[in-house]
């Protein structure tokens, strides 16, 4: 066991709670960045390496055919290991977007394809879900249950915000617990069912689930109704008949009280690592324990936790996430601390043996190095072929450290962007801002003012700009001058275009001949003519 301080190159400030760490490949990758993705990683999702005592992360894109999928935070991630044919993948579902707004799709990412230089592509869809289909929420758990030869995914708990009929201005943004509904679809029809069971009486969130063939381990969680973390364990099994599907629950003793946890699988059997998460809303739980999932049910072990520094150990609050098996990514927060350049500190956890530890070690600096030819034996002119490659995957092919993200690189949207004070009574926040179109969705609307040196944008919104005046102005060609430049809407007519007529004369050739005369006397006239007569 071992715990290494990582030291974040240029991309401290991305990472957050709420974050999610996915293993696609042999990669780990982090979803859910802070804020909403920004020009150098338009998908929001970055490969993360962990190399010398330094976490680096790098762009990860997407394949044409794939949808969007927005930074979320605390939604319920579920792993799908390859069956029947299908590629490893992971399911999305729920969670917070930077607007606070919550989320119910459901994508499905998987990876697409390798370039030459090893650079991984993913491929994001969204599933449509028909019949009882949950609804917004965060903090939920979602696994995998395989029943009878057949395969379903079984969603619980989570938060979301109030009925709209119940929301007031003082509790607008205020969120409860949702109805404590099981809720089942299979992967390949989207049918969903909602399933209430007696021993379920109480919404729960930020629980841990487990699975196991047919059953599902619900280990702690926090409700909001009785803020209070029970040490609660229920085991719920799922049979999957032909016509309709049969779920029991029972309540086991020996539970743990505990929200937010961390876990980490340790090899290819169901053993488990849970470590962090909170026993109050002001004490960190500092315990370890190892979970095992076999034919005889659930067995929940004390381990020894890391030697924990002062940092961990006076922070309030920490997060993380599964870096691979027996691994974690841990991070606390400076405190405020004005010395720390940083937001978090860095951990990199490693519950392996010192044997195991060195030989993953070892695998991963060679698929690592493998990108990196710059150390190796330069081949003879066009020795070094690549096949079925397109010319821009080829360039900085032999140099990885091209591609890792700087965030020093990024523009700063405070003052470019939609993200600008536009005006002195500038109400755009971009932690707060709802959209106001109907035609805004993840930014707010900007027009352009004609007036000043070389014009400048501002937020519709502060102008008070109609919806049918916003989309009247952005159609026709009007000049538009803001409320610090003039007060009206809309002035001056924009002067048509003047298209000066081009004269065509008729071009004249050079030594041009013109048609033959001859000079004949009356006489010979005379003379042709009768001849031809």
């Amino acid at each position: 066991m071992t715990l290494q301080p990582l030291t974040p190159v240029n991309c401290a400030g991305l990472l957050q709670p709420g974050c999610s760490l996915l293993q696609l490949d042999g990669e780990i990758l982090l979803f859910g960045q802070k804020g909403w993705p920004k020009r150098s990683c338009p998908t929001g999702v970055f490969g993360i390496r962990l190399k010398h005592g330094e976490m680096k992360l790098r762009a990860i894109s997407f394949s044409n055919d794939s949808c969007y999928l927005p930074p979320l935070r605390c939604p319920a991630v579920c792993r799908l290991d390859p069956y029947d044919g299908l590629p490893e993948s992971y399911l999305i579902h729920g969670g917070r977007t930077p607007n606070n707004e919550i989320s119910s799709s459901l994508y499905l990412l998987t990876m697409d394809s390798r370039g030459c230089n090893r650079k991984l592509t993913l491929r994001c869809r969204e599933k449509e879900l028909v019949g009882e289909v949950p609804g917004a929420r965060y903090g939920h758990a979602m696994t995998i249950i395989q029943s009878r030869g057949k395969t379903a995914c079984v969603m619980f708990g989570g938060r979301s915000y109030m009925p709209a009929g119940e929301r007031t201005t003082e509790r607008w943004n205020s969120v409860i617990d949702c109805p404590p509904q099981v809720f089942l679809f299979d992967l390949e029809f989207g049918c969903s069912s909602a399933h209430v069971l007696p021993e379920l009486s109480d919404g729960q969130s930020f629980h841990v689930a487990l699975a196991r063939e047919d059953c599902v381990y619900f280990i702690g969680g926090h409700s909001i109704t009785s803020d209070s973390r029970p040490p609660r364990l229920f085991r719920l099994r799922v049979e999957l008949l032909q016509g309709s599907p049969l779920l029991s629950c029972e309540v086991l003793e020996s539970g743990l009280s505990i929200s937010s946890a961390i876990v980490t699988r340790t090899g290819p059997s169901h053993r488990y690592i849970v470590l962090g998460g909170y026993q109050s809303d002001s004490q960190k739980r500092m315990e370890c324990s190892t979970i095992i999932l076999d034919e005889k049910g659930i067995h929940i072990e004390h381990l020894d936790p890391p030697q924990w520094t002062q940092d961990i150990i006076h922070s309030r609050t920490w997060f993380g996430g599964s870096a691979g098996d027996g691994c974690i990514l841990l991070g606390v927060p400076t405190e405020g601390r004005p010395s720390q350049p940083d937001v978090h500190y860095f951990y990199h956890i490693s519950f392996q043996q010192a044997k195991e530890s060195s030989e993953e070690e070892g695998t991963q600096a060679c698929s690592q190095e493998s990108t990196d030819y710059d150390n190796s034996t330069p081949l003879e002119d066009s020795e070094e072929l690549y096949f079925g490659r397109e010319p821009h995957e080829l360039e900085n092919s032999s140099d990885d450290e091209g591609d890792i993200y700087n965030e020093e690189d990024e523009e700063d949207e405070s003052q470019t962007g939609y993200w600008i004070k536009c005006c002195l009574s500038c109400q755009v926040d971009p932690n707060t801002w709802e959209p106001y179109y109907s035609t805004e969705l993840h930014r707010p609307a900007m027009i352009f003012c004609s007036k000043g040196e070389g014009g400048h944008w501002v937020h519709a919104q502060c102008m008070e700009l109609s919806e049918t005046l916003l989309v009247k102005l952005s159609q026709g060609g009007k000049k538009y001058f803001c409320l610090d430049h003039g007060g009206l809407p809309f002035q001056e007519m924009t002067p048509p275009r003047q298209v000066i007529s081009l004269k065509r004369t008729p071009m004249k050739m050079k030594n041009r001949n013109g048609a033959l005369m001859f000079k004949i006397s009356p006489s010979k006239k005379s003379f042709f003519k009768k001849l031809f007569d």
